[in-house]
């Protein structure tokens, strides 16, 4: 099982379009990412990211895949399924909906099955019956994206829900609050899964720091949520004003209740409260209903190969980057910044007093604990060599202005330019993954790349090399860290020297010069 092939089952069934940009992704990352399909259209089990390739058997590439990769690349690092969440909550008018598919007397049947089997009031009413409409109507292409990831995460949410003794569909409070985004970020500041901000994050024991932002962490945050939701219920003594409550703060919702005359019952005081909260739970249970019933209504539901329990994490026991991680390990960066999204500059710490871990797909764990001395070693040596001026204060003639451009990610753009993505952000001062359309970057290329209209190339020249010399060529699988491995004395630098290789990337067949002296 690979996160890998999970995120091929994600991009198989998202029914996302092609990718329009022309940017390629390097052929390594590709075998690491592309699941690859068989004449009668069945997944095929994928290769094993690790730094031993004599264990890999050379697959061919599917140019499909590769596609849809991209296409769900770009999603991962999108804000827009967010944005969507946000404006249908804010923007519900309750007017009636014209959508034959679902006749009333159908939906008030299934709602009152799903009434007996919940402790939430799902009682049929006119409003509930427009906002779940307008979603089979209008929201159908997010609604997929939003019940294919919630494979991957709804496992994890109903362990931790029932740890606490929670209503298990809480869960379907995460795609309300954050589209399941675990870097999403509101107007407000409210971050992560469950939307925490600042202060109550704090109140639930969730760290925030300059490197570590645990209000993205899917466990951590799911735990504090449980532990605010029960709070909430132990005061209201209800689960609709709980949530209410959750959204907008308890002070909300009793003076709703004032103004309101005493009322209780979340739909009777639903005009006094704030605008978003008088939609949020209208859309909470429109999304339980269409969840409950998806298959009813066209919907497909896929179970993966790898679930987020089936996962790994190892403590980190020195400072170490996502991108050193995804270097070593040959697993794509998205991948590592997908399973570990609460490291805000893509860097692990090392803080007196904390246990930081490193998620990693199961297939790859044991590969980082066998080798975690040199693995480590590389990192030291790398963060030593990076200790320089920065680029812009002495090589600003090489330096590139790039526009961001739909479809745009940062493992994108620092493929495109052969610099690391850590780079990026810190050229940048950017603090998240995030870009906006029409965003200007500063980088400093290190491999040829296009400029404007004519192709600029910037030569990569190449170190004399003497001794005793032979020719490698690169396997699946392999990587400048594990083919330096296998040769006493020889660094990742070395062979990019030798080679005039920018970057990290390798194609399979390619030919490196190696100085076995």
């Amino acid at each position: 099982m690979t996160f890998r092939f999970f995120i091929s089952v994600l991009l198989l069934n998202i029914g996302i379009g092609f990718s329009q940009g022309q940017d390629t992704i390097s052929s390594k990352n590709q075998q690491i990412k592309d699941s690859l399909i068989d004449g009668k259209s069945h997944i095929v089990k994928p290769i094993k990211a690790a730094t031993d390739s004599t264990s890999i058997k050379k697959l061919k590439d599917n140019a499909l895949a590769a596609k849809l990769d991209e296409k769900w690349l770009e999603e991962l690092y999108s804000n827009r399924l967010f944005d969507t969440i946000y404006k249908s909550v804010t923007g519900l008018t309750f007017e009636a909906v014209d959508y034959p598919e679902l006749p009333t007397d159908t939906l008030k049947a299934r709602l009152k099955e799903l009434d007996a089997r919940t402790p939430f009031n799902v009682e049929y009413n006119p409003a509930l019956e427009s906002v779940i409409k307008s979603y089979l109507k209008h929201r159908r292409k997010h609604i997929q994206k939003l019940i294919t990831l919630s494979a991957f995460y709804f496992p994890m949410f109903e362990r931790e829900l029932d740890n606490h003794d929670i209503p298990l569909e809480i869960k379907y409070l995460a795609i309300v609050e954050s589209a399941l985004k675990p870097r999403a970020k509101s107007r407000v500041g409210a971050t992560g899964l469950w939307q925490f901000m600042f202060s109550t994050g704090k109140m639930y024991g969730l760290d925030v720091s300059s490197y570590v932002d645990e209000r993205s962490d899917p466990i951590k945050s799911t735990e504090a949520a449980a532990k605010y939701l029960s709070k909430l219920y132990e005061i209201f003594g209800d689960w609709d004003l709980a949530l209410a409550a959750y959204n907008s703060g308890p002070g909300n919702v009793t003076k709703a209740i004032r103004r309101s005359g005493g009322y209780q019952n979340y739909w009777n005081i639903r005009h006094n409260l704030p605008r978003e909260t008088a939609g949020y739970l209208p859309a909470f249970l429109a999304n339980m209903y269409i969840f409950e019933y998806a298959k009813e209504h066209g919907f497909k539901k896929y179970r993966p190969e790898i679930a987020y329990f089936e996962t790994d994490t190892v403590r980190v026991k020195h400072m170490i980057t996502l991108d050193q991680v995804s270097e070593v390990t040959g697993t794509p960066i998205e991948a590592l910044q997908f399973l570990n999204p609460s490291y805000k500059l893509d860097i692990i710490p090392i803080i007196k007093g904390e246990d930081y871990v490193l998620r990693l797909p199961v297939d790859v764990i044991g590969d980082f604990v066998n080798n975690e001395e040199k693995i480590y070693a590389f990192a030291k040596a790398e963060f030593d060599k990076r200790e320089k001026p920065l680029p812009q204060f002495f090589n600003a003639t090489d330096r590139v202005r790039y526009r961001v451009r739909s479809g745009d990610f940062l493992g994108k753009i620092s493929r495109r330019y052969g610099v690391r993505v850590s780079d990026i952000k810190k050229w940048n001062g950017l603090r998240s993954n995030n870009l906006k359309i029409g965003q200007r970057l500063t980088i400093y290329p290190r491999k040829p790349y296009v400029a404007g209209p004519t192709v600029a190339k910037k030569t990569i020249k190449t170190k004399p090399i003497s001794g005793n010399v032979i020719t490698y060529v690169v396997e699946n699988g392999d990587s400048l860290w594990s083919i330096s491995q296998k040769f006493p004395g020889v660094s990742v630098q070395n062979i990019k020297d030798w080679n005039g290789i920018s970057g990290s990337n390798l194609k399979p067949g390619m030919k490196l010069k190696i100085s076995k002296s």
